[in-house]
């Protein structure tokens, strides 16, 4: 497994991930990055050009140049054997422990500091951001329940509603939580 120390990144792996699905150029990757990666993993579009160099220059993925919106080619990258071989053997390993960093969680764990009304307010925006990503799920999960490739266990479909399913379960347990919290608080 010497292609191993040639991802140097996380994100490196989200691409990989990505271009297994289709193949893509940078510009595409970063508006994908946004939506559905984005719901679990983020990226600016000015990592993702270095990252694909590396890619590249390790072998992982490989180029086509296809006429692009300007005078210019632009390039169409697809992973490589070598490369998805290395995005299988990542997403079977042993997760390593991530770190907490939830910045809502540190907010309201300092809630008892703020005025009751200023709480609430501060909870209702929290729990509606959550609300409507819940409602991006949802949305997006309904458009996979009908297709059949979201069935089988070798297609991105099945791994996008698994995802997506996770993504609701969880939602709706915080906005549960949320909506707990502001009955604790009361209203002002």
């Amino acid at each position: 497994m010497g292609y191993r120390s040639a991802v140097p990144s996380l994100l490196g792996y989200a691409l990989l991930g990505l271009l297994a699905r289709r193949p893509s150029t940078g510009y595409d990757l970063a508006r994908r990055m946004d939506r559905p990666v984005g719901y679990f993993w983020t990226a600016r579009h000015s990592q993702i050009y270095p990252e694909l160099a590396r890619l590249e220059s390790s072998a992982l993925v490989e180029h086509v140049d296809i006429d692009g919106a300007g005078p210019r080619q632009t390039k169409r990258y697809s992973p490589t054997a070598a490369g998805l071989r290395a995005l299988a053997d990542w997403v079977i390993t042993d997760p390593e422990p991530q770190p907490e960093r939830d910045v809502e969680v540190l907010r309201l764990w300092s809630l008892w500091t703020a005025e009751p009304a200023q709480a609430a307010a501060l909870v209702t925006t929290i729990r509606q951001r959550h609300l409507n990503r819940l409602a991006a799920y949802e949305a997006e999960l309904a458009e996979l329940q009908d297709d059949p490739t979201a069935r089988d266990r070798g297609h991105p479909n099945f791994a996008s509603r698994i995802t997506l399913e996770g993504g609701v379960r969880a939602r709706r347990a915080t906005v549960e939580w949320l909506t707990w919290l502001l009955d604790e608080i009361g209203s002002p």
